[in-house]
């Protein structure tokens, strides 16, 4: 119930993914902390110690929900977030608070002190709300960061075409009239880059050099005119082609079952499905669907737009849709013993939100390093100067689209004649690359569609609303990809199988309950086998919508594979008690210069803060968190401090 109060606060909220997976992760640690208070063995993420209560079951009820309810609270009960709309703000506090009642608890209990259930969970949510407050987020500030300029002037979209300083690089958009991807109206009508600064966030299981930037270097996206200039135009040309196929009266039925489709090896496309469902041993039923209308519905069930739960959240869906599936056990590993049902949620919500969190740490880190371009902006760039496939065809230039018969075109004085492929585009046409791709939204979504013809290059849109477009920040690596293949890994490792429940899963959307264009056709079931083969679509659904390409999902999806993998190792060994035996041993020593050797064994990745003061009295000046990656390390480390007379040193460290 406080996951489902979290989920609607998100949809709610302006859609700023790596915030809406840091509130999911930290709401996550107060269920889990708060029910571990109460365990001989667990051992809590942030706030430790053992509390006891004559009915367990309902201290633990009562903890978890004091816990969750004040994290919440202080996360959504004011507008934290500049581009949040405070009316949502204030409703989702007034759902809390109607929550905590119906389950029979005071909203007053505000105490810290004592062994009460309510205490315990006040003191849970107390810590959770300190130790947070400096990760580097900005909360206070609002999530904003002063420290991004973009190197590209806006597109401005009310006009054809664009400029970039560097095709290889970020641009913000400029519209007339801006909305959120959830439908809301914004104040500004110029992106700014979202997340800029979350590389420095803190992260649950990832650790990198004290010098490094990356934590998963996927290595640099190709760039025009230098390395991988082909492989960049081919990517843009595909995302064209994907743009191709968006017309539901020119496509064809095609094969979307589990045995068709997926399974493929992680970072890519090449899978062919399977032969059968490994529970009912049966072949998987074909699932014939238009073509059109399956990259028009994964486009937008997986953009989370309209009153959406964004990325992160969406994985939450799918996982309480797992546990509430009928033939679902909960058995940690798939195995053992059925788990109580409190226990089984506030374990898998601790996992897979550490999970998400870390995606966004890792994905928005390679998006602030290599600041990349959206197909947006090099689509069109790209189109306006020309073609690079012929030197001694019309229109030529090194940093033009690849020609590609049938899909993109110079358009000749033969090609506008009357009936003609070009013909409706006329004579000013002439010498212009033209494409084959979706037209843009219609005038009247409820019944039009774009649909796909020949237009100029220079005019391309992505499959997405036009008060929208394409989300404010950098392509490379995509979001969705990262995001998506990290909850799998931990839904496959708690469930013990890579299989839905059933060995299959499904979600229909209904003819004609698009959102932007009319459509589909038919009703469209999609379909999945495994955990992995849902990631994946919510990867190459970012390539039908326009939003990526496909350079931007196969990295994502091994980062996020990564990142996934190593929340589940290091976040089960707070259920057995073992992370304490994994406690590092560091040695401080003050070195010449204000400078200082950290030299620690059994090194787990966890955080350290070095003060320094020239007396006992208060370490008031502060080192950052350092972080490392090898077993045993020792680092020098200069400080930024006045060197004092005497010097004392204190080391705090937290998991």
């Amino acid at each position: 119930m406080w996951n489902e109060q979290n989920l609607a606060a998100v949809r709610g909220s302006f859609p700023d993914p790596p915030v809406h997976g840091r509130n999911l992760f930290h709401v996550s640690v107060a269920i889990y902390d708060a029910w571990a208070a109460y365990d001989p063995i667990a051992v809590g993420y942030l706030h430790r110690e053992s509390a006891a209560a004559g009915d367990v079951a309902a201290a633990r009820h009562e903890a978890v929900s004091y816990a969750a309810y004040r994290v919440l609270s202080h996360r959504y009960n004011t507008v934290k977030h500049p581009n949040t709309p405070a009316a949502n703000a204030l409703q989702a506090q007034n759902q809390f608070d109607i929550l905590l009642t119906v389950l029979g608890y005071d909203q007053n209990i505000t105490t810290t002190t004592g062994d009460t259930p309510a205490a315990v969970g006040n003191r849970v949510a107390e810590t959770i709300i300190t130790w947070t407050a400096n990760d580097n987020s900005n909360e206070a500030g609002g999530y904003t960061d002063n420290t991004y300029a973009p190197v590209n002037a806006p597109l401005i979209l009310e006009f054809a075409g664009t400029t970039l300083n560097d095709p290889n690089r970020w641009q913000p958009l400029e519209f007339v009239e801006a909305f959120s991807q959830t439908g809301q109206p914004l104040t500004f009508t110029i992106q700014e880059f979202i997340g800029s600064h979350w590389r420095e966030v803190w992260p649950f299981a990832l650790s990198r050099e004290p010098a490094a930037m990356l934590y998963f270097d996927p290595g640099g996206p190709p760039q025009l005119e230098g390395d991988g200039d082909e492989e960049y135009k081919t990517g843009n040309a595909e995302v064209i082609r994907y743009s191709s196929l968006l017309d539901p009266g020119q496509a064809p039925q095609k094969d979307y079952s589990p045995g068709a489709i997926g399974n493929n090896p992680v970072g890519t496309n090449d899978g062919t499905g399977y032969a059968i469902n490994p529970v009912t041993g049966a072949a998987y039923a074909p699932n014939l669907v238009n073509e059109a209308d399956f990259g028009r519905v994964i486009a937008e069930y997986w953009a989370d737009g309209p009153n959406s739960e964004t990325p992160p959240g969406h994985w939450n869906v799918i996982a309480n849709e797992v546990v509430d599936h009928p033939s679902f056990e909960r058995r940690f590993l798939g195995t053992g013993p059925v788990i109580e049902e409190l226990e089984w949620d506030a374990k898998m919500y601790f996992l897979i939100n550490a999970s998400v969190h870390d995606a966004a740490v890792a994905a928005w880190t390679c998006k602030r390093e290599y600041d990349y371009v959206r197909p947006i902006s090099s689509i069109r760039y790209m189109g306006g100067r020309g073609q690079s496939s012929d030197p001694a065809g019309p229109s030529y230039n090194e940093e033009g689209l690849p020609l590609v018969p049938d899909l993109i075109e110079v358009v000749t004085a033969s090609t506008t004649q009357a009936g003609q492929r070009h013909d409706h585009l006329g004579p000013g046409a002439i010498g212009r690359i033209a494409i084959r791709a979706w037209q843009g939204e219609p005038a009247d979504i409820e019944t039009q569609i774009g649909g796909v013809d020949w237009i100029l290059a220079e005019d391309w849109m992505p499959y997405q609303r036009d008060t929208f477009v394409t989300p404010a920040f950098a392509g490379y690596i995509s979001g969705h990809s990262t995001f998506s293949r990290a909850a799998a890994e931990v839904l496959v490792r708690l469930t013990g199988s890579e299989y839905f429940p059933g060995g299959f899963s499904s979600h229909e959307v209904a003819a004609g309950e698009l959102e932007f264009e009319a459509g589909p056709t038919a009703n469209v079931e999609l379909q999945w086998a495994t955990y992995y083969d849902a990631a994946d679509q919510a990867g190459i659904s970012r390539l039908y919508g326009g939003i990526h390409v496909p350079v931007d999902d196969g990295p994502g999806r091994i980062v996020g594979s990564e990142c996934g993998i190593a929340a589940w190792k290091l976040g089960i060994k707070y259920f057995d008690g073992s992370i304490l035996e994994e406690r590092p041993r560091l040695t401080v020593t003050p070195l010449p210069g204000s400078r200082v050797r950290l030299d620690w064994t059994q090194h787990r990745g966890l955080f350290y803060k070095v003060r320094r003061s020239s007396d006992l009295q208060g370490f008031t000046d502060e080192f950052s968190f350092v972080r490392a990656s090898e077993d045993n390390a020792s680092y020098t480390i200069s400080l930024p401090f006045p060197n004092p007379v005497r010097e004392f040193y204190q080391v705090e460290q937290s998991e």
